[in-house]
């Protein structure tokens, strides 16, 4: 029988019920009060606030309207298309020939579905890799496909990158078109009867047209302000390939998608400068107009503030400033972003009181709108920047760079000061490179010493260089422990814990970037570098090959710097050779061995023994099947040319006293190219023409040695 109830349990029964009606009539009155104040709301014609008091950024045009729906692919689809994928990943074709007709019949098969396909979650990745994989003629086709629901498309989670994968795609076929080279005309297979397909420059154009007057909410949405910036970079004929760019179109968690191989090659188009036509020139100026038209000084400053707004706003000045700078070099022209942003200037910068002063405080120390005043630093006009160093950094300029966010648009306004105002600029911060190394601004030092030294500003080097080493402890020993393997103590915050490990990643690869910059200054810093490397003890060495990729360019470019104390590349190895097999199982000390094998044996400044490279080789040698069992292992062992040591002892001895004769720089970067090459080779024909060099290089060197004999 089950235990009666106590009296003290009746108690806690009562107490419960109670928390329970409690809780159950605040939640009634909440719900309430929520359709109150959404009643109240809807009575109410007025926009959405902001929480600091500032209107909603809307431009122009009307809010975003109900999403289009293109319905849903059946199972059937889905189980073929997913099968499509994993037919074109594993790549298994006799020829290129089958490929192209696996792929027209994949387009067939995909006609009248392309808007499913970029909208599913599932299949939206397969539509990229087949507009990766498709010619001229399919691409313009999905862009005659997706016409008139652009607008929609680019502001889906899925569909929106694949806009973006056929906008980048098509970009290169513009400037081909534009030198009269079309490749598009109809085959054997097409319809006869079909009209001749339009212009790539026709289509984008359409394209704009269907954005026209929605730039307003699209500038600030989540994922249509990423296609907005490949429209902007296309139309204004930048690189496409440049890490500068790439960074700006696409975020961090960016999926890359690959593709094994590709119907064309638009390489070289996408790393330099496109031709555009006069209508893409236009178009981008109509689009900064409109965008801008209807915003007032309260709404841009908003806007640069905005976390999905500041980079779009970020290219449209930059590209305002490129493409009217000339038009608009009189400040009575028409208004742009740029003369928007700072009205009357530069006038206006003399006053602190006035909106363009003003403007440029509030973003200097905002963690977003400081990007934007980079930009502006970057790429305003000299009268402008003389004005903004005269009136708002050239006084404060050394209390700019110790702070974590302003230090940054500081480190731009030093990149274009001349020299006179680069050794004044030096004078004001020099007190304070104490502070700076406290405070870890090692990128704030780096750029003091790569701009002294662009402007040969020699007394400022040696300063400088004094200067750090004080502040590092008053001993060139201390440099790089200090810089590139801060201990944990170091590190640590006001509470005693140690920061985020990505924090102190970064810590270290600014410090060994400076490291590095020190390095190739001939004179006082590199010399103190190479005095802190050589006092180093053996284990602290071998954390340096091993510890980040930063720190083991140090000791890289350590091996590629001539220096006057001829023992110093040999002290380095020597450190090293006991713990080769180590290095050549790290991932990043194998980058530090295979330099040592492209040092010169005998040399000027630099050079490393042979006997000592003989040794390392004979190290490597007795681990070859745990070399080959990994990929860094490989890597190393192919770079020594182990198969080489091992089957023919003298031709390996007559290649490595080969680098005798060349410069250590020049054979690392010949060393890294071949690794490169032999890494990126996934056709056949590059793997037999690097095959076929290697054996006519044998061959060569096998007759050399027996007309030597």
């Amino acid at each position: 029988m089950p235990k009666p109830r106590t009296k003290r349990q009746a108690i806690r029964d009562e107490r419960k019920a109670k928390r329970h009606e409690k809780a159950l009539a605040d939640f009634k009155s909440s719900k309430a009060a929520k359709r109150q104040r959404l009643e109240e709301s809807n009575g109410d014609d007025q926009e959405a606030k902001f929480e600091d008091g500032y209107d909603q950024p809307r431009i122009s045009g009307p809010p975003p309207a109900d999403r289009e729906f293109f319905g849903m692919l059946s199972d059937e689809e889905q189980e073929y298309f997913r099968s499509v994928d994993e037919q074109l990943d594993i790549d298994d074709f006799f020829s290129q020939e089958d490929r192209q007709l696996y792929l027209a019949s994949v387009f067939t098969e995909a006609r009248g579905k392309e808007l499913k396909l970029a909208c599913s979650q599932s299949c939206s990745r397969l539509m990229e890799r087949l507009i990766l994989m498709s010619n001229t003629r399919q691409k313009k086709k999905l862009f005659l496909q997706f016409a008139g629901h652009f607008l929609n498309l680019i502001q889906h989670r899925f569909a929106s990158h694949c806009c973006e994968t056929l906008f980048l795609q098509s970009a290169p076929i513009v400037t081909k078109e534009l030198g009269g080279e079309r490749d598009d005309v109809p085959t054997d297979q097409d319809d006869p009867d079909e009209k001749p397909l339009p212009y790539m420059e026709e289509l984008f154009l359409l394209t704009l047209d269907e954005l026209e007057g929605h730039l307003g909410y699209l500038l600030t949405d989540k994922f249509a302000s990423h296609t907005l910036r490949v429209l902007l970079i296309i139309l204004s004929g930048r690189p496409l390939e440049e890490s500068q760019t790439k960074s700006l179109i696409h975020s961090k968690k960016k999926e890359k998608i690959s593709v094994p191989w590709t119907s064309d090659d638009p390489t070289e188009l996408n790393s330099q400068l496109r031709a555009v036509p006069m209508s893409f020139n236009l178009a981008a100026k109509k689009i900064i107009a409109d965008s801008v038209s209807g915003m007032n000084s309260t709404e841009l400053r908003v806007l640069a503030k905005h976390p999905t707004g500041n980079p779009v706003l970020q290219l449209l000045l930059e590209l305002d400033i490129s493409l009217n700078l000339k038009a608009n070099d009189d400040e009575s022209g028409d208004m742009t972003l740029l003369w928007r942003l700072l009205p009357g200037a530069p006038a206006s910068l003399k006053d602190a009181t006035t909106p363009a002063s003003d403007f440029v405080n509030q973003m200097l120390y905002d963690h977003i709108g400081s990007r934007l005043l980079e930009t502006l630093i970057t790429h305003c006009p000299g009268k402008i920047f003389k004005a903004l160093y005269k009136h708002v950094f050239g006084s404060r300029i050394h209390s700019l760079l110790r702070n974590d966010v302003a230090s940054y648009p500081a480190i731009r306004v030093l990149n274009r000061l001349s020299k006179e105002d680069l050794v004044a600029a030096v004078e004001k911060t020099l007190p304070e490179l104490s502070k700076l190394v406290t405070l870890s601004r090692f990128n704030v030092i780096k750029t003091l010493f790569e701009r002294c030294q662009a402007r040969q500003a020699n007394s400022e080097i040696q300063s400088l260089t004094k200067a750090l080493i004080e502040a590092l402890g008053s001993d060139s020993k201390s440099l790089v422990p200090k810089l590139c393997l801060p201990e944990s103590s170091e590190v640590e915050d006001e509470n005693g814990q140690e920061p985020l490990k990505k924090n102190r990643s970064a810590l270290v690869s600014h410090g060994a970037h400076l490291t590095t910059t020190m390095f190739a200054i001939p004179g006082p810093p590199s010399n103190a570098v190479q005095i802190s490397l050589a006092a180093l003890p053996e284990e602290l060495i071998l954390q340096l090959a091993t510890s980040s990729a930063p720190t083991s360019y140090v000791l890289v470019n350590a091996f590629s710097t001539q220096s006057r104390n001829k023992a110093f590349h040999k002290t380095l190895v020597a450190a090293l050779r006991p713990h080769a097999f180590q290095l050549a199982m790290s991932k990043h000390g194998n980058k530090v061995l295979n330099t040592i094998v492209s040092v010169p044996s005998k040399g000027d400044g630099i050079s490393i023994p042979f006997h000592i490279k003989e040794l390392i080789m004979e190290q490597l040698g007795q681990h070859e099947q745990e070399l080959r069992d990994s990929f860094e292992g490989r890597r190393a062992w192919r770079t020594w040319k182990g198969d080489l040591w091992r089957n023919r002892r003298g031709e390996w001895i007559s290649w490595v006293k080969e680098f005798d004769s060349v410069p250590g720089q020049a054979a690392t970067e010949y060393q890294s190219r071949r690794e490169n090459g032999l890494r990126n080779s996934n056709s056949n024909n590059a793997k037999s023409t690097i095959r076929s060099n290697i054996d006519d290089f044998t061959r060569k060197r096998k007759r050399g040695i027996e007309s030597a004999s």
